[in-house]
């Protein structure tokens, strides 16, 4: 039977890096310098969509405690704590606050393994009783070296990390199709509706600058934007996906919404824009738009992500976006013949996305199952 030891994650540890303690200052355009933040760490994985972006002078004042690295394990110790992700890409990538990285002793410990003990339920409750604080739990800087796991030899460890990490490696590889489906309707919209080289464009007619049928609008006259609930609002648990900024955050037992929507940050990540189509709850710092046309929703969408939405920007501290200012937005309008094609094809790439997302669902439920039994030593592996 293989011998499990208990370890203090600075005894396995190479470093331990704590984030620089106050708010970066954004910076007025987008960089290629990007902050992550706590709600871009879920379930071992690191969203880098719609991150906050820095000048080079910030991201290398809010870096000198250390760079991360392609391995390294960051860890949200406040909003929420005990969250943990792989850094799977690491160029100009920083931590933003209450954010800690735990890079691992390969000659003691498996990264891979790290990640997985750290995600483990009875490990993750046990960081939790550490925290303090009335209102919300933080767990102190010190406090996260002397986090404990258990842990077999290190070739065993390998040996787990790399069962459970072929699940999220398809599950990487599938999001990198689904950016890639994803990118090719965005080339579609582009090539129509801003070079104007749409199906039967050489034989358009031109009025006033425009193809005849288009029209001038406003965004307001296309959707009905409405705001999120209160976080303390949300519903129990269950098959409802509940987005944020950062994406999904956790799944409820009741809709807010069910249908084509375009959801929009109000607060934080103004450029992670989102497009869904099935029932879902979203938070208050999300708006969600209502298409008054059903063939509108992923034209919107693109309308939509073309933009840097914090040129709109009227939020000091935090980015902000307003109602206002989605309604005013100016709008060139398609023929409704037209719209109707751009959907239908599109609609094609979003049905395989669908399929691809529903893939990734699954084998993260497998991995769910699998890790507590490999990370408890319930199953063991072969030496």
């Amino acid at each position: 039977m293989t011998e499990w030891k208990e370890y203090y994650l600075d005894e396995i540890c190479l470093n331990i890096i704590d984030c620089v303690n106050k708010t970066a200052p954004l910076s007025d355009s987008p960089t290629e310098y990007k902050m992550l933040r706590t709600s871009d760490i879920r379930n071992g994985n690191i969203n880098l969509e719609g991150l906050n972006t820095v000048t080079q002078d910030t991201y290398e004042k809010w870096s000198r405690r250390g760079k991360l690295q392609v391995g390294d394990i960051v860890f949200t110790r406040e909003a929420p704590l005990g969250e943990v992700g792989l850094v799977r890409q690491a160029d100009n990538i920083f931590l933003g606050q209450r954010l800690v990285l735990f890079r691992a002793d390969p000659n003691k410990c498996d990264n891979l393994f790290l990640l997985y003990a750290l995600m483990f339920h009875d490990n993750k409750q046990a960081i939790i009783t550490k925290g303090v604080g009335s209102t919300v739990l933080h767990l102190r800087v010190p406090e996260c070296g002397k986090i404990k796991i258990k842990a077999p030899e290190l070739h065993i460890q390998k040996q787990i990390g790399q069962i459970l990490s072929r699940y999220d490696d398809l599950i990487a590889n599938h999001q990198q199709q689904i950016k890639l489906l994803e990118e090719a309707a965005q080339r579609l919209y582009k090539e129509w509706f801003v070079d104007l080289r749409f199906p039967g464009c050489e034989k358009a007619e031109i009025v006033d600058g425009v193809p005849k049928g288009w029209k001038r609008t406003y965004l307001g006259k296309l959707i009905d934007v409405m705001y999120g609930k209160d976080h303390k609002k949300v519903p129990e648990e269950g098959n409802i996906p509940v987005y944020g900024s950062g994406g999904i955050m956790r799944k409820c037992n009741k809709a807010l919404y069910e249908g084509e929507s375009v959801l929009i940050p109000r607060k934080g990540s103004l450029n992670n824009i989102m497009y869904v189509n099935e029932a879902f709850w979203t938070v208050d710092t999300m708006f969600y738009a209502a298409m008054k046309d059903k063939w509108l929703a992923k034209w919107v969408y693109f309308y939509l992500r073309q933009f840097d939405m914090y040129s709109m920007n009227i939020g000091a501290a935090v980015p902000s976006m307003t109602v206002k200012i989605l309604d005013a937005m100016d709008v060139l309008l398609p023929t409704v013949e037209l719209l109707q094609k751009y959907d239908e094809v599109a609609s094609n790439y979003f049905s395989q996305i669908k399929v691809l997302q529903k893939k990734c669902e699954l084998m993260q439920e497998a991995r769910d199952r699998l890790l507590p039994k490999l990370i408890s030593g319930e199953i063991e592996v072969s030496s």
